[in-house]
């Protein structure tokens, strides 16, 4: 269902900027922003626009996508694929990203654990039986810290072009503002849910009272549900089928770690390097190396006068070769971030990095430049 490409076509008449789906899309992005969930799901997927932007949002460890159409999600599902930049830069945090194909009329023990679930253009495309177990299944047996269901709001259709009785010819009915508030009231109630109505899509001025283009409830769980409780409800089985998953690169994976790490101590030690060749005029009889690593040796000559407190810290040269003692690259504020201990800095250079004979200092051979 292309959702996205017939709302534009209705509303060549009211433009709406950015366009409406974009708003829809930033009103979830900034709710994300708000609550910092780590684990989102979005139900009714779709081409998996959604899922796109969320995957940029820090906070969110776990994104996982629902659709009952699986041939759109499997044609989009690649935009949800790592980076070559994601690999050559891991995050801090780790992402798993999970497309499902299934209907959210069942219940499926993937769908747990999630602290926020969306529902964006998805209820009125429901069957009046999967609407029936709709509730039960996202509030009573998901049950997540926040719920956002947008729909369409049928007292603003008259103002669209071409929209004769519904916006798309697979909706099965689209409510007002009282049939959406009233259904939405009723199930926060049944499930122990607060809510609150708002929406995108100002109306022309003069008629604010047709309300927003997309109405949508904001749904928040009153009390925290026990891990008991869940697992009392959780079902014996999937019915739900993955067609797409994939794990990002992540600094907590020790493999992209130590390639992070190594490559930090071998910039830093570099930059230390030139600093301190440029103190013996190594590097000054040519202009064009001079000027190339200037920036960084100006910032890592002003880091170090700071840095260097005992003679145990200082860099220095011997013969054809430089020494960089570790607990001086491990002072720096990234490579020190990233490994947390010195111990763990010299398990994970070992054998990555050329090292002195006591393993104390990275050396550099500088005929070997």
């Amino acid at each position: 269902m292309h959702k996205n490409s017939q709302e534009e076509e209705f509303t060549e008449v009211i433009k709406f900027t950015p366009p409406l789906y974009k708003q829809r899309y930033q009103f979830v992005k900034d709710l994300v922003e708000k609550y910092k969930p780590k684990k989102v799901a979005d139900l009714g997927c779709a081409d998996c626009r959604l899922l796109w932007m969320l995957k940029f949002c820090s906070c969110i460890e776990v994104l996982a996508g629902l659709d009952i159409c699986a041939s759109v999600m499997k044609e989009k599902m690649h935009t949800l694929s790592p980076l070559p930049l994601d690999y050559l830069q891991p995050s801090e945090r780790s992402l798993t990203v999970t497309l499902h194909h299934g209907s959210v009329a069942h219940k499926d023990p993937c769908m747990l654990g999630f602290d926020l679930v969306t529902c964006i253009e998805l209820i009125e495309h429901l069957e009046e039986s999967e609407l029936k177990k709709f509730p039960e299944v996202v509030f009573g047996f998901m049950a997540p810290s926040i719920v956002v269901i947008s729909t369409p709001n049928s007292e603003f259709n008259p103002l669209l072009p071409g929209v004769m009785l519904h916006r798309h010819p697979d909706h099965k009915f689209e409510w007002n503002q009282a049939q959406f508030q009233n259904w939405a009231l009723e199930t926060a109630k049944c499930y122990d849910y607060s809510v609150e109505f708002t929406g995108v899509g100002y109306p022309p001025t003069g008629m604010e009272n047709v309300g927003f283009c997309t109405q949508i409830g904001v749904f928040v769980r009153k009390y925290l549900q026990t891990s008991e409780s869940v697992q009392s409800e959780k079902p014996t089985e999937a019915v739900y089928k993955t067609v797409f998953q994939v794990v990002y690169p992540s600094l907590k994976d020790e493999k992209y770690l130590q390639n992070a790490v190594v490559s930090e101590v071998i910039f830093t030690a570099q930059n230390i390097k030139h600093h301190l060749m440029s103190k013996h005029e190594e590097c000054g009889d040519d202009p064009e190396t001079k000027s190339r690593f200037q920036p960084s040796v100006d910032y890592f000559s002003h880091y170090l006068g700071k840095l260097v407190v005992d003679q145990t810290m200082e860099p220095f040269v011997n013969g054809n070769e430089v020494y960089i003692p570790l607990v001086t690259i491990f002072s720096f504020p990234k490579v020190n971030r990233l490994c947390g201990t010195f111990e763990k800095l010299c398990k994970l250079i070992a054998g990555k990095v050329t090292l002195s004979s006591d393993a104390s200092a990275v050396v550099f051979n500088t005929e070997h430049e």
